[in-house]
């Protein structure tokens, strides 16, 4: 059962995806919380950090929308098919979430990368930073993690994804790789094949987060079609509604 530790809500600062906007988060620290718990948080927003569980609480913007695909009718495009292809040779492991050097160094080195492509801000994680948020212990916790064994020297990690998986949900958390692979788009490959896992395993739908349209970095989600986007902030004695949205990008009425 779901103990809660703390509950603040930010005041308003910089956004870090709309330069123009400020942002403000919910933010509950909780333990004890079970899969089934957070699975009822996360339809209506809710997202996870290791005990961190937050949403958007910016009163002036609603860019940010929680974005998820039903496994059933999910069609990847043309060059999410090609990227799949282009990363099945990899051997991919699915589990608890670990902590060592081989996953800080894969970690650093993308990092670092987007630092100089994108201009992001430095994220100097040690063994316990990467610990209290990709792998803290909870229940629904999950890594799928892409090795290339025909890598000189041997095999290679490549690609991490941190997940979470519940009953009936399946959370993509976020995902890094080594950018010497970046040619074969194993981030396009990564929620596809997450969506393919989850299909196997019964789950309905894979939430992607936050889709921000005005934001490179967080525009790709809305490709992964179809998709369904939730109304508004509801509560947690509000029914949640998800729209399907149309190609043109709307949501249907």
């Amino acid at each position: 059962m779901a103990i809660i530790l703390g509950h603040s809500i930010e005041p308003p600062g910089p956004c870090s995806y709309l330069p123009d906007q400020r942002s403000s988060l919910e933010q509950l620290v909780m333990q004890g919380v079970t899969a089934e718990e957070y699975e009822r948080m996360l339809v209506r927003g809710w997202r996870r950090f290791g005990p961190m569980y937050f949403r958007p609480a910016c009163q002036a913007c609603m860019a940010c929308v929680s974005l998820r695909i039903p496994t059933e009718t999910f069609q990847p495009n043309r060059s999410q098919r090609r990227a799949r292809a282009a990363c099945a040779h990899f051997r991919v492991e699915v589990g608890p979430p670990q902590v060592d050097e081989q996953r800080l160094s894969l970690y650093r080195t993308w990092h670092a990368e987007r630092e100089q492509t994108r201009e992001w801000e430095a994220s100097p994680l040690g063994l316990r930073e990467y610990f209290l948020q990709f792998a803290f212990p909870h229940p629904a916790a999950r890594e799928v993690a892409y090795y290339d064994d025909t890598a000189e020297g041997g095999p290679r990690l490549v690609g991490l994804g941190i997940c979470d998986e519940m009953p009936h949900a399946w959370s993509a958390v976020y995902f890094f790789y080594d950018p010497a692979y970046a040619r074969y788009s194993p981030g396009s490959a990564n929620v596809v094949f997450q969506v393919e896992l989850a299909r196997a395993r019964g789950i309905p739908h894979v939430y992607l987060g936050y889709r921000v349209q005005d934001c490179a970095s967080l525009r790709y989600k809305g490709t992964f079609r179809p998709h369904e986007l939730l109304e508004g902030r509801p509560g947690p004695d509000e029914v949640p509604r998800w729209r399907p949205e149309e190609p043109s990008g709307e949501p249907q009425p």
